[in-house]
């Protein structure tokens, strides 16, 4: 039962509403009333507010990385739960009747507390998508989809200080992690898959 204290501190952590919170904090009103109604960076965006949706970002990632960062220093082998427990914090949080946000930010601020390499893989395929085709959603999903492959990647190839901690554990469990997390965030996309297969998906800087 160790993993629970672990789990339930990065979830706490993980369910604070920054997007929520900044926007009632500035006047820009109540952000489940906005856009898609998501708590997220992008539906901030669509309030016209540019630095508060660039802060909901840097916060939400922020608290994912947290969250691994302290596992890690008092609680060390227990990262991953930690990553896991502060994505499903975003996505479910308690104080929203567990209505979050689609979390891709927080995703990918776990990807870089584990090994920031992963997170950096990550930020380059979220932004490489998304600036391209202006479609956030297929940005965060193809950037969910990267972190477990480029973690089986990296560690399975692993060498120097790694093999000193056991590149075999650190695969098995970072990348079957990343792809629960990864599917967590498919999942909390499903209706945005639904548009991009219909092409009615809003591009970036839509008000809807």
């Amino acid at each position: 039962m160790m993993w629970l204290y672990p789990f339930l501190l990065a979830y706490l952590l993980g369910s604070i509403p920054f997007g929520l919170i900044l926007t009632r904090l500035t006047g820009a009103g109540d952000l489940r009333a906005i856009g898609s109604g998501n708590i997220g960076a992008t539906n901030v965006l669509r309030t016209g507010r540019k630095g508060l949706a660039a802060a909901t970002l840097l916060l939400d990632m922020g608290k994912g990385a947290a969250a691994v960062l302290i596992v890690e220093r008092w609680l060390p082998g227990y990262e991953s739960i930690a990553g896991l427990g502060a994505l499903i914090g975003h996505c479910f949080p308690v104080w929203l009747r567990f209505r979050g946000g689609k979390g891709v930010a927080t995703m990918l601020g776990v990807s870089f507390g584990l090994y920031w390499q992963i997170g950096l893989v990550c930020a380059g395929v979220w932004l490489a998508v998304a600036l391209s085709t202006r479609i956030s959603s297929l940005g965060g999903i193809a950037s969910a989809i990267a972190a477990p492959m480029t973690a089986f990647v990296l560690f399975k190839f692993a060498s120097g200080d790694l093999v000193t901690i056991g590149w075999g554990f650190v695969l098995f469990d970072y990348t079957l992690a990343l792809i629960s997390m990864a599917l967590l965030v498919i999942f909390q996309h499903r209706a945005n898959i639904v548009r991009l297969l219909a092409g009615t998906e809003p591009k970036i800087g839509s008000k809807f």
